[in-house]
């Protein structure tokens, strides 16, 4: 039976219905609800935030991972009418950029948005997926927040990955400082044409609204991320990263004067979907659980 078509964002006026999902590490089966419930609801576009691959099986599970599930389960979008705009996160091994180039090139349907802009129906989607420093030890996608950040006791050596080994590095700290920052990366992102209607994917969550809460309680936000769009103002933000965070916070979704974040969190391995339906037709957002 043919998949029906999405209706055109120009057949609504410019409205788009989006679907937003963030962190699912591999899940395959909310991969498959998140696909169903896109078909269902007629979105134009699903959004994926980034920490697209399973954590476990190192860069071997996960390109292995990317070569069979991803591009599979792309090529169910193609021809629906249903993009799949993706970033790669910080526990997706950077060594798989270009793989994830590649798989994505092969699909009509696809777009990595890493560091990149796209035009949809009239809205602007920029991508950015580096991440505050952490404890953990893989450190592919890691900057510190700004020239005055104060790093976290630290788990271990950091690692980067590399073609043949992970490389370890001695001392992760001053490496780190030879990198740009949170706050530097974010000056040298392509700009939107229009901010009034540019919606900004960025796994990192801002600081101080209760999108970074941590189980213990801790809040781990970017205070850059949150400074840019307080002073840019985009209409919407959409992160990840801290998947506990609107049950630890009761908060998924902020407003920062003109602009609303989104953090929709995600239920841990073999939970429900949790993901976020979004109308650009007025900007309103709900959150929702599948289990099917």
């Amino acid at each position: 039976m043919a998949r029906p078509r999405v209706v055109s964002a120009k057949a609504l006026g410019g409205s788009l219905r989006l679907l937003y999902v963030t962190d699912l590490h591999g899940d395959v089966a909310k991969y498959e609800r998140a696909f169903n419930v896109a078909v269902r609801q007629g979105v134009a576009a699903v959004v994926n935030g980034g920490d697209l691959l399973p954590r476990r099986g190192g860069a071997a599970g996960q390109e292995t991972f990317l070569r069979e599930f991803i591009e599979g389960h792309l090529g169910e979008y193609d021809g629906t009418g249903i993009e799949y705009v993706a970033c790669l996160g910080n526990d997706d091994i950077r060594l798989l950029d270009e793989v994830f180039d590649e798989v994505c090139s092969r699909h009509e349907s696809a777009t990595n948005l890493a560091q990149r802009k796209y035009e949809l129906g009239g809205v602007e989607l920029v991508g950015m997926n580096w991440v505050v420093d952490y404890p953990f030890r893989l450190k592919d996608r890691c900057r510190m927040d700004n020239d005055d950040y104060v790093f976290q006791a630290q788990f271990g050596s950091g690692l980067l990955s590399s073609p043949d080994e992970f490389i370890e590095l001695e001392d992760w700290f001053a490496y780190a400082r030879t990198l740009p920052t949170i706050e530097e990366e974010l000056r040298a992102l392509v700009r939107p044409s229009d901010m009034t209607s540019a919606i900004y994917v960025m796994h990192m969550p801002p600081s101080g609204l209760g999108l970074d809460s941590c189980g213990s309680g801790e809040c781990v936000g970017s205070a850059s991320v949150r400074e840019f769009i307080e002073r840019e103002q985009p209409r919407m933000t959409l992160h990840g990263h801290i998947h506990e965070s609107p049950d630890v916070s009761s908060s998924w979704r902020a407003v920062v004067g003109d602009t609303t974040c989104v953090q929709p969190g995600q239920s841990p391995d073999g939970g429900p979907l949790t993901y976020v339906l979004i109308d650009t037709g007025d900007w309103s957002c709900e959150r929702r659980l599948e289990t099917e």
